[in-house]
């Protein structure tokens, strides 16, 4: 069965959904020592990207090896409360075509403290897909709240993501597979889908 173009999907279970983030060993080291991000080194006034699909992490921190700060994968499990809280106080980035009038969407845009962007998903080769992963734009009031009260729990999975890229490069597709985690469609109201984009 296809996937949906856009469609949620993530590891979940009934409290908190799991998100990545990869960052440089300082904010890293910091961040697990206190079971949250701690400022400084972690910048609270900067946007900050959550991401539920752990290829398109792997994507973007080229398995955690790129050398620009994204050394250290993070797996982050944050509430669903928050994550749902995220989707409703969230604007797409593509929306601006939208409105007519271009002040009126960027005033939109400065009062609304999360961008929703769906790029497209990769495989195990990092090669992209037809369907797309959700990226989720933190900033102004949505920092700390995400910071303060949406993470449960912070895991190091930089030596996961080195295992699994290992297997790739030894073409040991099916033994890499088993090691990913497993991401489920991530249920959310017909409303919030609506908002977000999600495909119907």
């Amino acid at each position: 069965m296809a996937i949906p173009t856009r469609q949620i999907r993530a590891f979940y279970d009934e409290k908190t959904i799991r998100i990545y983030q990869a960052y440089s060993h300082a904010i890293a080291n910091k961040a697990l020592e206190n079971g949250t991000f701690v400022s400084p080194p972690f910048k609270m006034d900067r946007m900050t990207w959550i991401k539920p699909s752990f290829l398109w992490m792997m994507y973007r921190s080229g398995w955690g090896k790129k050398d620009n700060g994204q050394n250290r994968i993070l797996a982050i499990d944050i509430t669903r409360e928050g994550f749902e809280w995220a989707l409703e106080h969230s604007l797409l980035s593509h929306q601006a075509h939208d409105y007519a009038d271009k002040e009126e969407w960027l005033k939109i845009k400065k009062a609304t403290p999360v961008r929703i962007q769906w790029d497209p998903e990769r495989d195990l080769h990092l090669q992209s897909l037809e369907h797309r992963a959700i990226q989720i734009g933190l900033t102004n009031e949505a920092v700390p709240l995400y910071v303060n009260r949406w993470i449960q729990n912070i895991t190091d999975v930089t030596e996961l993501a080195h295992e699994i890229h290992g297997l790739v490069i030894q073409d040991k597709k099916e033994a890499a597979k088993k090691l990913l985690p497993v991401e489920l469609p991530f249920p959310i109201n017909n409303e919030l889908a609506k908002k977000v984009g999600v495909s119907t």
